[in-house]
């Protein structure tokens, strides 16, 4: 990710200490660059080369070499899809302007306050934020499919798979793998190639895993062979977000009817002489208690 956070690239390393800059999910599309021209040029000169991005970014890479290379393993993710890097940058930037400070990272898997869950955790130059994935507006963007690009919609990656091995979330580990199930998110590898396996027994040693059939690996994560469903918002949304603030796009496209109409009432009230109590602030939603004229309670 960039230093400012609002855009992410791929990056080519070569020593154990860089793959810090590497961790960690970015929830948005990432900038090719000249990564497959680098990648070629150390092919070429017989390093071993093991890139890893999105399944299409894989599906291009083999592409672009069109040959293959014994000294290339290709590794992907299971992709829900790829959402707007222009959304991605208002909402930092709504972020920013509200908290008046800086982005200086972001954890798009925090796990710190629900282990079996995740949020995301914003740290700036003065605090860190954290909020759970289904308040975070974004990532409810992002789940609800209003943000993705066209191609994500039918995606050509989902039939043909090129990489070696795919990594993604292991959902319902508990049920197939109760062995591998600790509460804090178990990982599931999928091996495509004998280049594949062949890197798995370098590192199988390592680390603690066990074997299921591939039907009972991905039963809970559909994005491993099924793109994501086109929602009828998905044209309108892409005009709004081109030409409204990031607070009017999360109003009409998040907040229900029923959350609008509670959040005028709360306004008309607090222009009145009332006493507001504020009870109760939680992921679930704010219990607010009032008084009107009258000493009436609500």
């Amino acid at each position: 990710m960039t230093d400012d956070c609002k855009s992410a690239f791929l990056l080519r390393i070569e020593t154990e200490d860089e793959i810090g800059r590497l961790s960690g999910s970015k929830y948005f599309q990432s900038e090719v660059g000249n990564s497959f021209q680098e990648a070629k040029r150390e092919l070429e000169q017989g390093r071993i080369v093991l890139f890893t991005g999105t399944p299409c970014q894989i599906n291009g890479l083999k592409l672009f070499l069109n040959k293959d290379y014994e000294n290339l393993f290709c590794m992907d993710i299971i992709c829900h899809g790829v959402p707007s890097p222009t959304l991605w940058e208002k909402y930092i930037t709504d972020f920013e302007q509200n908290r008046k400070a800086k982005v200086t990272n972001v954890n798009f898997r925090c796990k710190d306050v629900f282990p079996k869950d995740f949020g995301v955790k914003d740290f700036s130059d003065r605090n860190v934020i954290y909020t759970s994935k289904s308040e975070d507006p974004f990532m409810q963007m992002f789940l609800k499919n209003y943000c993705l690009r066209p191609s994500c919609y039918a995606c050509d990656a989902k039939k043909y798979k090129l990489a070696d091995v795919t990594i993604g979330d292991f959902w319902g580990v508990e049920n197939v793998l109760p062995n591998l199930s600790d509460d804090k998110g178990t990982s599931l590898v999928l091996i495509r190639t004998e280049k594949g396996a062949k890197l798995f027994k370098a590192i199988k040693s390592s680390v603690k895993y066990d074997l299921c059939e591939y039907e009972s690996a991905v039963k809970r994560n559909s994005a491993e062979y099924k793109s994501t469903s086109r929602p009828p918002q998905r044209e309108a949304f892409f005009v709004d977000m081109n030409n409204m603030s990031f607070v009017k796009l999360k109003r009409k496209y998040l907040e229900s009817p029923l959350k609008i109409k509670i959040k005028k009432i709360l306004k008309k009230i607090l222009r009145k002489d009332s006493d507001i109590n504020i009870l109760k602030n939680s992921n679930y939603g704010m219990l607010v208690m009032y008084k009107i004229k009258g000493n009436k309670k609500c």
